[in-house]
């Protein structure tokens, strides 16, 4: 079977990209796995992408490719949707790029992997593959005006997948999709080894995109907390973003010294993770949570805030982590002061993280992924008819908005005439 995922940047670094990685790399096992990078912007990619999967880039924004100096890289695109936050970088340069190897595209499975890519698989992917979205973003942090937009775009695929089982609910009640399959499947993440965390290293880890959602000013602001306490532990923060100098200046303010660092980007972020004891996230809200489940498999406990939408179906409170109420400075202390008292206990969570995050390897989620290809394989009839009916019930509600539309604009241009 030939699978093609559709990204936006492979050459970059974030949690699509690898997770994205570690999917297509479980997959080249029995099938041929293609990579297509909507944009290039280096040389070469910064994760390590396995040999077997090929990687195809569409626009190169290189300043010494021949696609810089192409007038169309400078127009505005018109099929990806203006809403999407990354419109900006996409350009009528891309939109043909996407076309052209969509309609040419020989794969039986095509897998988008944001909004706006999904909207090019929909327009333009030939109907005989299968055509699923994946959403890492959850439906309720979508603009109105794109929750539009996918909504027309979705219905002619095969599948949305989401992180979680939650959003997957979400989706289905709020975006709904006749003869289209919404499900939650989680991210993957590769077991790191052999070695786990031993627990006896007095470090709090944590990493993350540095910006205001991520609430690592909240973390440290606990972690001042617990520094009052064990002076001989310390904090560790590992992303880059905007936050950067924010944070910097709080840690300063709060006296914390080389108690508490910043630490830049660092990949694997799992060598990290099994250097320390605790790793937190303090997040107001998540897609899922990918560094929870990456410190798991390390055998790292983790503290985290019982946000929207993932760490609940990652960790199970008191067993292999600590959930505490989003935004509560103390009870983010407590559980960590909680933890860090109790190096026994924390060796048990650890063990037990280690276990449980067992469910998120690569093969298994792929597995997933090959039983749902073979359920919409199957169902292609089936599911065409829910969506043929969904539409004929559409229509009498479409055609009464637009003779609404047309009366008033009626009543309008009388009202210009007199």
């Amino acid at each position: 079977m030939k699978i093609a995922f559709l990204i936006h940047n492979v050459y970059g670094i974030g949690g699509t990209i690898r997770t994205t990685l570690n999917l297509a790399a479980a997959l080249a096992d029995r099938h041929e796995v293609t990579i297509v990078s909507m944009l290039r912007h280096r040389a070469h990619p910064r994760f390590a992408i396995d040999p077997r999967v090929t990687v195809v880039p569409l626009v190169d924004l290189r300043a010494d490719a021949a696609d810089a100096s192409d007038p169309l890289l400078r127009e505005p695109a018109r099929v990806f949707p203006a809403a999407e936050k990354r419109y900006k970088q996409y350009s009528r340069l891309t939109d043909l790029r996407a076309e052209g190897y969509l309609r040419r595209c020989d794969a039986d499975v095509i897998i988008g992997t944001r909004p706006g890519v999904n909207v090019y698989l929909a327009r333009f992917a030939p109907r005989r593959a299968l055509r699923i979205a994946q959403e890492h973003l959850t439906h309720d942090t979508h603009s109105n005006g794109l929750r539009t937009q996918l909504a027309r775009s979705y219905r002619d695929l095969d599948a949305v997948i989401t992180t979680t089982r939650a959003d997957a609910g979400v989706y289905r009640a709020k975006m709904p999709l006749p003869g289209v399959r919404v499900l939650g499947i989680p991210n993957s993440a590769p077991d790191p080894g052999p070695a786990p965390v031993d627990g006896r290293d007095k470090v709090v880890a944590a990493a993350g995109r540095l910006v205001p959602a991520k609430r690592f000013d909240l973390l440290i602001e606990a972690f001042t907390d617990v520094a009052a306490k064990h002076s001989d532990w310390s904090l560790r923060i590992y992303g880059a973003g905007a936050d950067k100098e924010r944070l910097q200046r709080l840690i300063d303010e709060r006296g914390l010294g080389d108690q508490a660092r910043l630490m830049g980007v660092v990949s694997p972020i799992e060598t990290e993770f099994a250097k320390a004891s605790l790793v937190a996230s303090a997040s107001d809200a998540e897609s899922f949570g990918m560094t929870l489940v990456e410190a798991m498999r390390c055998g790292a406990p983790v503290v985290a805030t019982d946000c929207p939408l993932g760490p609940a179906e990652i960790v199970q409170d008191g067993v292999d982590g600590r959930l505490v109420p989003v935004g509560d400075r103390h009870a983010l202390t407590v559980a960590l002061l909680d933890l860090i008292a109790d190096e026994s206990g924390r060796r048990r969570m650890g063990e037990a993280a280690r276990t449980a995050a067992r469910r998120f390897d690569p093969a298994r989620v792929a597995q997933t992924y090959e039983d749902l290809f073979a359920e919409l394989d199957t169902t292609r009839r089936s599911r065409a008819r829910q969506r043929l009916k969904g539409r004929l019930r559409g229509l009498p509600g479409r055609g009464l908005r637009r003779l609404r539309s047309g009366r008033r604009l009626l009543r309008n241009l009388a009202r210009l005439r007199g």
